[in-house]
């Protein structure tokens, strides 16, 4: 797809390098200009490089997951759409994703992601260039190592909060970045993920 001569610019952001290598095959097929980030921080890397104007992520991925890649997103620029991906949950959206669209992986044809992309990127803008905050929390993965890595949606660094400040449960809480000193809305919830997935990720 072009607009004017230019490319509608998409960014893939997985884990793992073979769906980075197919995502961006099928998808140039179809016209798309494609940049691919491994984890949530490089794509805050090629963010600052370029904006897309779509946002393809997968949800459980090492260093900064997709959970907390789509909350920043949102908070920093909200216009932005994003469809999330993950194998990990069946049906609808699991709690905590800040996504315009979500898709199980190997439940759906590739045909069903271009239309879905072509669709967001002809409604775009689908919010305004203004962030709001309280709608964007950030979304912590469970972990067990006694501490839980936030990401500050303001300056974009990342520090520890000990995991007795918090349950993990459904209710947002909030902590003071230690770098910039914003307050920072965080989630740790597992939604719809079964136990089985809960000890393999703990």
């Amino acid at each position: 797809m072009a607009r004017a001569g230019f490319k509608y610019r998409v960014l893939v952001v997985d884990d793992d390098p073979r769906v980075l290598h197919v995502s961006r095959l099928i998808l140039e097929d179809k016209g798309y200009e494609v940049r691919t980030a491994a984890d949530g921080f490089e794509a805050l890397v090629e963010l600052r490089r370029s904006m897309p104007d779509v946002i393809v992520s997968d949800l459980r991925m090492p260093n900064m997951s997709g959970f907390e890649l789509l909350s920043v997103t949102r908070r920093r620029f909200p216009q932005l759409p994003v469809v999330a991906i993950s194998g990990e949950f069946s049906g609808e959206s699991p709690d905590g994703v800040i996504a315009d669209a979500f898709f199980t992986k190997a439940e759906y044809a590739p045909e069903e992601l271009f239309r879905k992309i072509a669709e967001l990127i002809e409604q775009s803008p689908l919010r305004p260039n203004v962030a709001k905050p309280d709608r964007a929390p950030v979304w912590i993965p469970r972990s067990n190592t006694g501490y839980f890595v936030v990401t500050c949606t303001d300056c974009l660094r990342s520090f520890s909060v000990p995991t007795e400040e918090l349950k993990l449960g459904s209710d947002v809480r909030s902590t003071v970045c230690t770098f910039c000193g914003i307050n920072v809305r965080y989630l740790a919830d597992f939604g719809t993920v079964t136990q089985k997935q809960q000890n393999k990720v703990g």
